[in-house]
């Protein structure tokens, strides 16, 4: 029996001294000490999971969760706590979206004994050769503490780390006999985290702004980045000082007024709106890489200048040239707003942008999608104001990147790193910050994540899951159907999705497109978790092409 202060007390002090209040976290066997730390911590509360993978997307969407409620505070990191080995190695898809999608998750993880590291002993349960090599691709950086001393400066530099822009998720691996031995410190209750803003360097604003006063048709792509950093305000104030449509990507939804008479939404598979950015004679891009989903699959091909803001130095230029400007978006956005004159609306922009919304919709209604896009306004208009949604990659998921209003209702996707089961226990998480959220997966993707239904009872957390089964994995069969003419393996088997969520004791009803707003929005304004299944085929609709406009 163990008794008095512990290394993983020094653990649970410090994340409390940096700001923690929640820490997800899974037992294993060399973590012991975390967790006996944590049962002596009741003002910091643990919500366990099912599974490693999804236990840290629940740490990504409770992280996502509260920097969309507030992007003002300080970055709220969120701790997540696992065993050594396989429990470990279960993280790195969820860590690749949050690293993906800039979102500081702090993972802690055991290690073992220290006489097993460095060429030492061997043979230990759950050994890695090198546990800090398989995650060193996939984090922002990697912290190692062998000595309990050595602990609170550890996590303070992750937690900086996770904190500094872009965010990003960091790992600390500490071995299993320092966290079980004596703390042999005092108590931690002083540690802080600083981090360094990423301030442009005002000649690169000198410039941009000079080049965005003196263009004729600019044009902002607002990105993920943008949101991130909470650059919403100053993005507004830009737009309408310079008469600049803005279109926001995937991950930036609910960074610009959606109705906005200068926002072109977020149609980014259309070639109608590649070619809108195109003309640009001034392209400023905000928190952007210009990826493949942003830059319509690589074909995007800008004919005027490009200035690209971008916190991420390694995004900078790397599909396209362009003045590059290394800062925080909302720190250099906020510098160009000082810095642009102010120009007189003569209506030609929101013109342009109107112009822009109707091509695209008229190709959506030669397609026969009404379905898909009534089915989407359903789930839209049944949510409550400010409830977020966390939608995993399926149909009606595509369809949300594109067609999703988030005035009010934040969304939050995988579409980062792309990997299938973020929905449900990207919700547990955020309902874990003391707020309601909605899932929505389709049954493929659901099936990854079924066990965290015992989760969401046994934590009380209020997520309601909408699973819209299909009978397999919808968007491969439709590329597969595409491309070769029929499809392989998208086929499932799947259980009763309303008598399985029954046997966790979760309330779950079958809809039907006329039911689903009422039935939704029942299961929604309902305390505790839910599910909605509706039995439905879905389709994608099909971007337009420079050789078919």
């Amino acid at each position: 029996m163990i008794g008095s202060r512990i290394g993983g007390d020094l653990v649970v002090e410090t994340l409390r001294a940096l700001g923690a209040d929640t820490v997800f976290g899974l037992p294993g066997q060399h973590a012991l000490g975390l967790f006996d730390a944590l049962r002596r911590a009741p003002d910091l509360r643990l919500i366990s999971s099912r599974v490693e993978n999804n236990l840290a997307f629940a740490a990504d969407g409770h992280a996502r969760a509260r920097l969309a409620a507030d992007p003002a505070s300080p970055v709220p990191v969120t701790p997540m706590i696992v065993s050594t080995g396989p429990g470990a190695l279960l993280t790195l898809a969820s860590l690749q979206e949050s690293r993906a999608s800039s979102v500081p998750v702090l993972g802690i993880s055991s290690q073992v004994p220290a006489a097993g590291l460095g060429g030492g002993r061997h043979g230990y349960l759950h050994e890695l050769p090198d546990q800090q090599a398989s995650f060193r691709d996939v984090v922002k950086s990697v912290h190692v503490a062998r000595t309990a001393s050595q602990i609170p400066g550890a996590l303070r530099e992750a937690w900086e780390s996770a904190a500094t822009a872009p965010y990003g998720p960091v790992w600390v691996e500490i071995p299993q006999d320092v966290l079980l031995a004596p703390a042999g410190l005092p108590p931690i209750t002083s540690a802080t985290a600083r981090p360094a803003p990423l301030e442009p360097l005002p000649e690169l604003i000198d410039e941009a702004a000079r080049l965005l006063a003196d263009a004729e048709n600019p044009v902002i792509l607002a990105g993920g980045g943008a949101a991130r950093s909470g650059a919403g305000a100053e993005l507004l104030e830009l737009a309408e000082a310079l008469r600049a449509p803005v279109l926001s990507t995937f991950g930036a939804k609910g960074v610009f007024p959606w109705e906005h008479p200068l926002s072109g939404q977020s149609w980014m598979e259309d070639w109608h709106s590649t070619e809108f950015l195109a003309d640009a004679d001034v392209l400023l891009v905000v928190g952007s890489g210009l990826g493949e989903l942003t830059s319509n699959y690589h074909r995007f091909a800008p004919r005027g200048r490009l200035v690209q803001i971008e916190a991420d130095a390694g995004k900078l230029e790397s599909n396209h040239p362009a003045l590059g400007v290394h800062a925080d978006a909302k720190l250099a956005l906020s510098a160009l707003v000082d810095r642009v004159p102010r120009r007189e609306a003569d209506g030609r922009a929101e013109k342009a942008v109107a112009d822009l919304l109707e091509r695209v919709r008229a190709r959506l209604a030669a397609q026969d999608l009404e379905l898909e896009q009534r089915i989407l306004g359903e789930v839209r208009a049944a949510l409550p104001e400010g409830t977020p949604s966390f939608w995993d990659m399926t149909m009606l998921g595509y369809w949300a990147w594109s067609a999703w209003n988030a005035d009010g209702a934040p969304m939050h996707t995988a579409q980062g790193a792309g990997g299938l089961g973020f929905g449900l226990p990207g919700a547990l998480g955020a309902a874990a910050t003391g707020r309601p959220a909605l899932a929505v997966s389709g049954d493929g993707g659901a099936m990854y994540g079924i066990a965290e239904l015992a989760t969401a009872v046994q934590h009380r957390l209020d997520v309601t899951w909408l699973i819209v089964d299909d009978g397999g994995y919808g968007i491969l069969r439709e590329y597969l159907t595409g491309t070769f003419g029929e499809s392989t393996a998208t086929e499932l088997a799947r259980p009763d999705f309303v008598v399985l969520a029954s046997a966790f004791g979760v309330p779950a009803v079958e809809t039907t497109p006329d039911r689903l707003r009422q039935d939704l929005a029942d299961a929604l304004n309902a305390p505790g978790p839910s599910v909605v299944v509706l039995p439905q085929h879905l389709r994608l609709f099909a971007p337009t092409h420079l050789d078919q406009d």
